[in-house]
């Protein structure tokens, strides 16, 4: 079975078209157990009830955006091995450099494309087929 097909992966995004994209990437990919949430508090929700190996989560969100959600994830030890992308649409270094010391796996500028969203991820987990 190919690594995809085994991998969970949760996505965290304000907007119902990023989540339903990038879940289109992810499928295109190979990975099937995927599940969403609309910001951080539902993410983090998810994962205390079901940890994912990857999150793919927005920065700019309402109630905990991405930043705090990286926090919560590295702060909860079920969860604090989990692999973390941060997507974000302002790709500025003071931002990169603050995920960084949360713990951050990996950052993708928006809009991204399938093969970089496929390098970023097998940057962080390994081949995925």
């Amino acid at each position: 079975m190919p690594f995809a097909a085994a991998l969970r992966v949760l996505i965290v995004d304000d907007q119902l078209t990023s989540r339903l994209l990038i879940r289109g990437g992810l499928q295109e990919l190979g990975v099937s157990d995927i599940e969403m949430a609309a910001d951080g508090e539902q993410g983090f929700k998810s994962m205390m009830a079901k940890p994912a190996h990857l999150v793919i989560s927005d920065f700019n969100m309402p109630k905990m955006d991405g930043i705090a959600f990286l926090r919560a994830v590295r702060s909860y030890e079920p969860t604090r091995r989990s692999a973390f992308i941060l997507l974000t649409g302002r790709g500025d270094k003071e931002l990169i450099e603050r995920a960084q010391k949360c713990g951050v796996n990996n950052v993708i500028a928006k809009p991204f494309t399938i093969p970089v969203l496929k390098a970023q991820i097998e940057a962080v987990v390994g081949k995925l087929k």
